[in-house]
C-alpha cells in the first residue's frame, strides 16, 4: 500500500502553537514522537536523519510525529535550552494520546533532539511511557569544541534503547557518548567512519532501527 501524504498540524503549547509533521501508515499501531537536531544551528523537522527515522517507525506501524521546536518553522516561541522544549514535547504526546489513544510509545531524537528525548523518557510529569528509545547522535557533555554544553540524565533502566554513534563525530565525540553510557551499562553501536551528520550513512540507521525496533503490532498493550 502506498503511505499516507504527510499532514502538518499545530498542537497549542505553553509558548504558541507547535508545528508537527504526521506521517501515518495504513493502519497505526503505535506512535513515534521523534525530535529535531539544535534549533540554533538549522535544527528543524525536516532534517534527513529525523526524516529517516520516521520513514523507519512508519514502517514498523507507528505513526512518526516530527514537531518543530519553539522558533523553528511555524512553532511559536523562542529556543528555551532544552526546559520549554521538553514541556512542549509532553504537550505532543498529550495531544498524541487524545488522537490515538494508549498505543505503544517510542521516543526518537538525533543531536539536541536525542538529549531532549533523554529528558522525556524518565520525567515525572509524562503520562506516556516509552517502550523504546532511539538515541542518534546523542548531544552529552561538551559538544562543538566547548561551544555548547549537554546535561544529559541517566536512562530508565527498564526502558531498551538504541544508541548509534558516528565514529568520526567532530560535533559530539565518540567519548562523550561512551562516558555518559558505560555507568549506564548502555551499549552503543558505533557506524565507521560516520561523521555527526551521518553522511553516506542514512540507510544504515533505517536498517538498525528496522532490525532493532519491535514493530508496534508485535508490542504487547498495556491491560
Amino acid at each position: 500500500m502506498s503511505p499516507l501524504p504527510t499532514e502538518s498540524i499545530a498542537v497549542r503549547g505553553a509558548a504558541g502553537n507547535i508545528e508537527v509533521l504526521i506521517d501515518a501508515p495504513e493502519t497505526v499501531h503505535g506512535i513515534a514522537l521523534i525530535c529535531h537536531p539544535h534549533p540554533l544551528y538549522g535544527g528543524a523537522n525536516l532534517n534527513k536523519v529525523v526524516y529517516t527515522l520516521a520513514r523507519a517507525f512508519r514502517e514498523l506501524g507507528y505513526v512518526a510525529l516530527r514537531p518543530n521546536f519553539r522558533g523553528v518553522g511555524k512553532s511559536e516561541g523562542v529556543h528555551d535550552h532544552g526546559e520549554g522544549e521538553t514541556a512542549d514535547m509532553l504537550d505532543v504526546l498529550a495531544w498524541a494520546r487524545s488522537r490515538w489513544g494508549e498505543l505503544p510509545l517510542v521516543l526518537g531524537g538525533f543531536s539536541f533532539g536525542a538529549h531532549v528525548q533523554s529528558r522525556i523518557a524518565s520525567h515525572p510529569a509524562s503520562t506516556m511511557r516509552p517502550r523504546q528509545l532511539v538515541l542518534v547522535g546523542m548531544a552529552t557533555g561538551s559538544a562543538a569544541g566547548g561551544a555548547r554544553q549537554y546535561e544529559s540524565p541517566a536512562l530508565p533502566q527498564d526502558i531498551p534503547a538504541l544508541i548509534i554513534h558516528g565514529e568520526a563525530d567532530d560535533i559530539v565525540p565518540l567519548a562523550n557518548v561512551l562516558d555518559w553510557a558505560r555507568p549506564q551499562d548502555l551499549p552503543v553501536i558505533v557506524l565507521p567512519g560516520a561523521d555527526h551528520f551521518f553522511h553516506g550513512k542514512l540507510h544504515l540507521i533505517r536498517t538498525l532501527v528496522c532490525r532493532d525496533v519491535p514493530s508496534a503490532s508485535g508490542f504487547q498493550q498495556p491491560r
